[in-house]
């Protein structure tokens, strides 16, 4: 287990907050107000031995501590293994469990490796590939407002389509087939991935939502991306396509970027701003359709991304009046992402927070689920 880090200002000394994770690269959590410890990393819950770990290592954290801790905090999914472990371990031991949104999540954590542990409102941006939304639909490419154990979601992606569901996030050829389906140009899809037996009827796939739900997720407009440009079609591992577009992309100077690339569209402000900003990159991929140089058409995405963010959060910051903006999410262990946004963000007078030991993504979400339920708490006390 690893060892406790900084202090938790408002952590009950008595009484730890366990938290269990999610499904990717699950380690459980538990948070006082000596710091917080982590579990051992058990991988993706996606097999028996993995899950056979997870209540072990739950033990040998509460043991540790020594205390019955005041809540059990987990992922809002129902029916990842990590959620199911929570609810009954809560149950067994008679206190709480805590639901908390995987992007709300992420932001926390952030802000726990930081030592914020107080309420004041920030914007979150969180990119990932995905995680259930309090709407119960898949997210990944969220802007919050985050108030301690409260958030409210200022913006998303503009949406893209799941073709045949679970198998377009292994298969970017089909994200780069939804893209091209949303911009008017389905017929293309056949011809252009013949070489895929699914394509000719992708497009009707893609015509019936109960087939391709859809999801904000930019670790999915990344494999839009790199289907396009023709740098990875299948994936035989996570993250194949964006590791691929970042490593062609570092290798070719970045375009000059058409602000035409990216749109943001603003609804009108309602009281709770919900959705008050969607930020579309369609755009920049159906340019990117018609790219014949994929190491310009990579440079290209990595740099306009970067300045359609940028422009994101800064509209987000003039309409809140937050000046602190949070970086989060697995998507930024892309290093030429990181990199602008943590250039690019302070030059417009934003303090900018990112991960620091831990990882942005997954492996450090329990911490993040801790720090919610930590607030949760504390607004009920108060």
């Amino acid at each position: 287990m690893s060892p406790p880090s900084r202090t938790a200002p408002g952590a009950d000394a008595e009484r730890p907050i366990l938290a269990l994770g999610a499904w990717f690269k699950h380690a459980a959590c538990v948070l006082d107000a000596d710091g917080w410890t982590f579990g051992p990393n058990l991988g993706d819950l996606d097999n028996a031995e993995a899950c056979a770990g997870v209540e072990p290592a739950v033990a040998a954290l509460l043991a540790a501590a020594g205390r019955t801790p005041r809540a059990v905090a987990h992922d809002l999914h129902p029916d990842f293994h990590s959620t199911r472990v929570a609810l009954a371990t809560a149950a067994r031991l008679g206190v709480p469990a805590i639901g908390v949104q995987h992007h709300h999540a992420h932001v926390g954590a952030v802000l726990a490796e930081h030592g914020r542990f107080d309420a004041r409102p920030v914007l979150g941006l969180a990119l990932d590939g995905v995680g259930l939304g309090s709407d119960g639909e898949a997210w990944g490419g969220e802007l919050l407002r985050v108030e301690g154990g409260r958030f409210q979601r200022l913006g998303r992606l503009r949406p893209l389509r799941l073709p045949g569901g679970d198998r377009a996030a292994r298969e970017p050829w089909r994200m780069a087939a939804a893209l091209l389906h949303a911009g008017g140009r389905g017929d293309e899809i056949a011809d252009r991935f013949a070489r895929h037996p699914a394509a000719a009827m992708l497009a009707q796939v893609l015509a019936r939502p109960a087939l391709s739900p859809q999801t904000s997720s930019l670790g999915r407009h990344f494999d839009a991306a790199a289907g396009l440009l023709g740098i990875c079609e299948i994936m035989q591992f996570e993250a194949e396509a964006a590791i691929a577009l970042e490593r062609l992309a570092a290798q070719h100077p970045a375009p000059a970027v058409d602000p035409a690339d990216w749109r943001i569209d603003a609804a009108k402000p309602r009281s709770d701003l919900a959705l008050a900003l969607e930020l579309d990159l369609h755009p920049l991929l159906l340019r990117l359709a018609d790219e014949p140089d994929a190491g310009r058409g990579a440079a290209r995405f990595q740099a306009t991304l970067a300045a359609a963010l940028e422009d994101w959060v800064a509209r987000a910051a003039a309409l809140t009046g937050c000046a602190t903006v949070v970086l989060s999410g697995g998507c930024l262990h892309n290093r030429l992402l990181a990199d602008a946004l943590h250039t690019r963000l302070p030059a417009r007078g934003l303090e900018t927070l990112g991960a620091l030991r831990l990882s942005p993504g997954d492996a450090g979400l329990a911490l993040g689920q801790a720090w919610v339920a930590l607030h949760c708490l504390t607004d009920k006390e108060t």
